[in-house]
């Protein structure tokens, strides 16, 4: 994970705001992304990769913050970020990464037992990795507005 620089050069587009009410918000997120990315002509797997990744900073927002809610692009002299942005302005805890292996020792080399398969199989708790895998690191939180904002953002990988 990287820190997000802010320059006064910064161009930045609002894509789309919803609130915790908007129904299909999430995938509202996905086709607004896809259509700016289209439309600068990203290739169709930074496109994807990009999708996918906005995504989990989206639901992660609805399900740990309140709105209203905003998805941006930010565009620097050095890259491309996306931005969600919600009014929590309590920055998470970020898991390390690489994560571990969810498997323990377990007697007999019989694996973690059923706690580890139940961490494999959860629905929960893979959405920052997901990110991180995409983004090759490039990701983060930040606060704005004196503190009173929350922003996730993501390098979009390149063309």
């Amino acid at each position: 994970m990287t820190s997000q620089p802010t320059r006064r050069q910064d161009v930045v587009r609002v894509l789309w705001r919803w609130t915790s009410d908007t129904p299909d918000a999430v995938p509202r997120v996905r086709t607004a992304l896809r259509c700016a990315l289209e439309q600068l002509e990203y290739g169709d797997r930074a496109l994807d990769d990009a999708v996918l990744a906005v995504s989990e900073l989206a639901t992660n927002a609805l399900v740990h913050a309140p709105g209203p809610y905003e998805v941006r692009l930010r565009f620097t002299a050095a890259r491309l970020t996306c931005e969600v942005a919600d009014t929590d302005p309590q920055l998470p805890t970020v898991p390390v990464f690489p994560a571990a292996a969810p498997y323990g020792p377990a007697p007999e080399c019989r694996g973690g037992g059923l706690d580890a398969l139940s961490a494999v199989l959860s629905e929960k708790g893979r959405g920052l990795h997901i990110v991180h895998y995409l983004t090759c690191g490039a990701w983060g939180f930040a606060t704005e507005r004196g503190g009173r904002t929350k922003v996730a953002w993501m390098a979009i990988p390149g063309r």
